[in-house]
């Protein structure tokens, strides 16, 4: 099942090696932490990582030339047959169409490997990036979340969309 591999990428599960790579490309990336929920860790001993290693639904997303950890990916609220997932690249690897190919390898691996007939993902509103990602990976809109959510002191609109399972 895993490693999963894209043309430039690796998903795999996290390594207690990794420590330092999360720190720097998710919870002290205040760039990243305005768009994926995420608490913000000021100092690297602060960060209990010990949670990560060994997840079954969070896994690392490696750069294949130098198995660097640039970003996370992961599935949660699995209910009979949908489940949600989320990603989180470093804003210093935006840009290069990581989330995108991540994605959609992630997604097809919800399908084929976990089982899923439909994957939601969301997006606060106004982040364009996330919302081409995941058109890109053939989601389409499904609906805007009944609440707003309070993240980082605003009331912020979360965008759901949505890919069903066409193979079976």
């Amino acid at each position: 099942m895993f490693p999963l591999e894209t043309e430039r990428l690796i998903i795999d599960t996290f390594q207690a090696s990794d420590k330092e790579a999360y720190f720097r490309n998710i919870t002290h990336d205040r760039k990243v932490l305005e768009t994926f929920i995420c608490p913000y860790t000021e100092t690297l001993e602060e960060l209990d990582f010990s949670k990560y290693v060994g997840s079954k639904i969070m896994f690392a997303v490696r750069l294949k030339a130098s198995d660097q950890l640039i970003g996370i990916i992961l599935y949660f609220d699995a209910a009979d047959e949908a489940c949600e997932f989320g990603y989180a690249i470093g804003s210093g690897y935006w840009k290069q169409g990581y989330a995108t190919e991540a994605a959609r390898r992630f997604i097809r691996f919800l399908f084929e490997e976990k089982g899923f007939q439909t994957v939601y993902a969301s997006f606060f509103v106004g982040n364009d990036a996330s919302r081409r990602v995941m058109e890109k990976c053939g989601m389409t809109y499904d609906h805007v979340a009944e609440e707003p959510l309070t993240y980082l002191g605003q009331e912020k609109d979360l965008v759901f969309y949505s890919i069903h399972n066409t193979e079976n």
